[in-house]
């Protein structure tokens, strides 16, 4: 589905892909309908956007709030007149910690934002989507969603029961006009740590073994895969990598990224 004329709702849209995700769908011609909990976030997307943000409208909502989420498509249809696609993007990490020192705060945390989060946006916009000549849903797990990660078991789970909704979706909709693509981003520079409410481990602090992917190229290899209808994508070489090195084997993949990151739990 190409972007131009078409109308998406944006999670996270208030800075990192978020927010290229935004700024580059109206830069197609798009109208963009951007989802944030901050409002400072979502104003200063709207001045970036110049001349382009007679396109956008900006909604402070918080995705964990079913209530608030289910009333979001009449808002959004009453200024865009329909919505075409859903990007769910926004999501956190847990602290840095083993799954036996995890409060369970901090496990609902991480499970109702990215996941439940993205089942009630989803839930919200299906039947609109259902009734339109074409729609698409880019969900946003992580390479961590299915290659554990070492203090972070939960986020992994979180975005892995993304990964399999998204699945399944797709397997559902098949004979409809709505299209699932599912996006596994590697080592992305953005704010998630800090929207999170976390720092990073000292070990981890100035670390140059780690080489991220610029926001903006991550947004656009996302956009890239919904216009062409991509089932499936993996954002960066260190995701396509580790995809591979998983699929032909599960227990070295585990082990090597065990070592690579076990940094994370140094403290």
């Amino acid at each position: 589905m190409k972007a131009n004329n078409k109308t998406f709702v944006i999670t996270g849209g208030g800075n990192g892909m978020g927010r290229q995700l935004v700024l580059q769908l109206l830069n197609k011609g798009a109208r963009v309908a951007a989802i944030d909990l901050k409002p400072e976030y979502l104003e200063e997307t709207k001045q970036l956007a110049g001349k382009n943000a007679e396109r956008l409208s900006t909604h402070v909502l918080n995705i964990t709030d079913q209530a608030a989420v289910e009333a979001l498509p009449d808002e959004v249809i009453k200024i865009h007149g329909s919505v075409d696609g859903l990007f769910n993007n926004a999501g956190i990490i847990q602290p840095f910690v083993k799954v036996n020192d995890l409060n369970f705060d901090a496990i609902i945390r991480v499970m109702d934002v990215n996941f439940y989060g993205a089942l009630y946006m989803i839930k919200a916009f299906l039947p609109h989507f259902l009734k339109r000549p074409e729609a698409h849903i880019v969900n946003i797990s992580s390479m961590g969603g299915f290659l554990p990660v070492p203090g972070q078991s939960i986020y992994g789970a979180s975005k892995a029961a993304v990964k399999l909704m998204s699945e399944g979706l797709y397997a559902e909709l098949k004979n409809t006009g709505v299209r699932v693509t599912i996006v596994f981003p590697g080592a992305i520079h953005t704010n998630i740590t800090s929207n999170s409410g976390l720092e990073m481990p000292k070990a981890n602090k100035g670390s140059s073994s780690i080489k991220m992917m610029e926001a903006d190229k991550a947004a656009a290899m996302m956009i890239d895969a919904m216009e062409n209808n991509k089932f499936r994508i993996c954002v960066g070489s260190d995701s396509r990598m580790m995809d591979l090195l998983y699929r032909f084997s599960p227990k070295y993949a585990t082990n090597l990224i065990a070592k690579k990151m076990g940094q994370l739990l140094a403290n």
